[in-house]
């Protein structure tokens, strides 16, 4: 790691950002430089609104994709390398377009679920629909998180680094001990191949 990247990483664990937070306005700043060849230190506020149009129009990439690599490269140029010489108002973010989410009937949800190719799969798939959990939150999930006697399903540290309960169905509990019979997890819920906690 060169001593820019830890500095800016020290800048961003400074400010409690989440390791997600971190590791992508990381990215977003080393694609910045590589896209022009040099240190981000020698560029400026010209450098910064092209490369955003070269995001726009050559990668087109999303509004929210766009609006988070401006927002790491204002943080790298304001917070890490204290400079002011740059002038991100004059960087409009890219309006993100505003649409009603597409909700998929019982039967659909049910057909979804179903469709999975194992019991893991499957069960996975039925706590994110029940509860509402996040992907990354689903993966962090412990044995001890199960709460069968309150029927809820505590969260640690999810979203913003805030604990919450979800309320579970007995038909989710029935299917996590049916899932628990089949894989015997020791740790986490649903173990990656190299949890050595699971080994």
């Amino acid at each position: 790691m060169t001593l820019l990247r830890q500095r800016m990483t020290e800048e961003l664990q400074r400010r409690n950002y989440s390791h997600a937070t971190i590791e992508s306005y990381i990215l977003a700043v080393k694609d910045f430089a590589n896209y022009f060849g040099k240190s981000p230190v020698l560029l400026g506020t010209e450098d910064v609104r092209s490369y955003q149009l070269h995001l726009i129009n050559q990668k087109r990439l999303a509004p929210n994709t766009v609006k988070v690599r401006m927002s790491a490269l204002r943080f790298f140029y304001w917070k890490t390398l204290k400079r002011r010489d740059l002038n991100f108002d004059d960087l409009p973010l890219t309006k993100t377009p505003v649409r009603l989410p597409e909700v998929l009937s019982p039967e659909e949800v049910a057909s979804l679920i179903e469709s999975a190719s194992n019991l893991k799969h499957r069960t996975m798939l039925m706590i994110l629909y029940a509860t509402g959990v996040r992907r990354a939150e689903l993966a962090h999930l412990e044995l001890n998180h199960i709460d069968s006697r309150l029927m809820v399903i505590h969260v640690r540290q999810g979203k913003g680094q805030r604990d919450r309960d979800l309320p579970m169905t007995p038909k989710l509990l029935e299917a996590l001990r049916d899932y628990w019979r089949a894989y015997k997890p020791k740790l986490y819920l649903f173990p990656s191949p190299w949890s050595p906690e699971d080994k």
